[in-house]
């Protein structure tokens, strides 16, 4: 970690805890600054404020008071999550303090060299290719995952040395609140319409996305997607070397793909049907996954046999395990119907589709054309005679109901056939039946491994 003097008996209000507010308020303690944590949980509900206060730092708990404003604090540490018309944000800006998010500071502090990641989506597959990538066979320092995927970049920052890298997903969220983060090198895997009930419009959410570049040299690179026409002409605003990728079309300075084969800069590098992960989508994380690779230095054996071997991030389209010549995939990630259409579109074999979940009111028309390829439908949740209605019009032959995830597994294998898929992709929320899309996707895998273990005790 860098020795940085500038917080020493600086006042900064952390707004906001979680595990990026918790770290982000440890490491300004450690350099000198006075810190005041504030969070809207009460204290008596709140361990994370506890333990900070052990530590001896300030806590202000039970809601987010503008009056501790009036202390004259010299910056604000937010947590992503707080929107800035909240009371407290707005009124630090109203009286020009600076904002920032917790990515700002692990910038100022580490060593290690950057590397950024964001987009609408893939974010966190394209993360753990690049640092599974940079990793493998690897004798001298390493390639630490940090930022939205989970670990707070703060506190990976101070371990981090010149040899090694911070590959850090980065959300809309967290680049709205930085001053001089600097990846030298930057991917965006996509731009879609997202988030706009936090940023108020398309327009604002792109020019969050597009900070990951506002302070990059042209000693940087900045990994784009070619395909999509709004990133070519964002392209011509950024100081850094653009490096594009594309599944259409031939690019001499770039990563792409061309007969079924991967090039960078026009040097093959492996087949695209060689990737384990299933789908499109996945081919273009793994053209920003190499172009990273190869900037950084990593071989073509190292990037082929890594990618060649890579299930998945759990819980997106992550390949689980195969039995008796079915391959079993866990995409419970998927929570809206976009995700499951880019699920589907991976697999030429026929699939038996497990979905349902949460009600929010909407129809599953959309999902039709992605199901031309389903052979079976078992649905649960809230949304099963919504998503089977579809199924009907798509002209899906068999559909079940069940009661969940569980009872879906041994439904699903009953109905299948050797070198066929059994897929989990809900196209809904998990929270009508499940805390959340992990619990969701633990529960199919645990499925799975019962399934098993049945079926050959019954061999047996």
């Amino acid at each position: 970690m860098k020795k940085v003097t500038a917080y020493e008996h600086k006042k900064v209000l952390v707004v906001g805890l979680a595990m990026s507010g918790v770290n982000a308020a440890k490491l300004l303690h450690e350099l000198g600054a006075l810190v005041t944590v504030n969070d809207y949980k009460s204290f008596e509900e709140n361990p994370e404020a506890q333990e900070l206060l052990e530590s001896g730092i300030r806590v202000v708990t039970g809601g987010h008071p503008v009056e501790l404003l009036d202390e004259d604090f010299e910056l604000v540490v937010k947590n992503p999550g707080i929107m800035y018309n909240n009371p407290i944000v707005h009124r630090a800006i109203e009286k020009g303090i600076p904002v920032i998010t917790e990515v700002e500071l692990a910038y100022e502090v580490a060593e290690s060299k950057i590397i950024g990641i964001t987009g609408t989506n893939g974010k966190t597959t394209t993360t753990t290719m690049i640092a599974e990538i940079l990793n493998h066979n690897r004798k001298n320092g390493h390639a630490y995952v940090a930022g939205n995927i989970g670990t707070p970049a703060s506190l990976v920052a101070q371990t981090a040395t010149k040899d090694d890298e911070i590959v850090i997903e980065l959300s809309s969220f967290q680049l709205m609140g930085i001053k001089t983060l600097r990846p030298q090198i930057a991917v965006i895997t996509n731009i879609f319409e997202a988030h706009i009930d936090y940023h108020g419009s398309r327009d604002e959410y792109v020019a969050a996305k597009w900070r990951i570049t506002e302070n990059q040299t042209a000693d940087d690179y900045l990994i784009l997607n070619w395909d999509q026409e709004e990133l070519r002409e964002l392209s011509k605003t950024s100081k850094a070397k653009i490096i594009p990728f594309s599944r259409k079309e031939s690019l001499k300075n770039g990563a792409y793909v061309k007969d079924d084969m991967i090039y960078y800069q026009d040097e093959a590098i492996m087949n695209k049907n060689d990737i384990v992960v299933p789908g499109e989508h996945n081919v273009e994380n793994a053209l920003a996954a190499i172009a990273v690779a190869k900037l950084v230095g990593q071989n073509n054996e190292n990037i082929v046999e890594l990618l060649t071997n890579f299930s998945g991030v759990k819980h997106r389209t992550q390949f689980v395990t195969e039995f008796k010549q079915r391959k079993f995939y866990n995409d419970s990630k998927a929570t809206n119907i976009l995700a499951t259409e880019n699920a589907l579109k991976g697999f030429s074999k026929p699939v038996i589709l497990l979905a349902g979940g949460l009600d929010r009111g909407n129809g599953f028309e959309e999902l039709v054309p992605a199901l031309k390829n389903v052979k079976a439908l078992i649905v649960f949740g809230e949304t099963a005679s919504k998503i089977e209605a579809a199924g009907i019009e798509a002209g899906v032959k068999t559909i079940q109901h069940v009661q969940n995830v569980e009872a879906a597994v041994p439904v699903a294998y009953e109905l299948s056939e050797p070198e066929e898929i059994i897929l989990l992709s809900p196209a809904c929320a998990s929270w009508d039946q499940y805390r959340s899309f992990e619990v969701r996707g633990d529960a199919f895998i645990n499925a799975i491994d019962q399934l098993i273990e049945e079926v050959e005790e019954q061999e047996e």
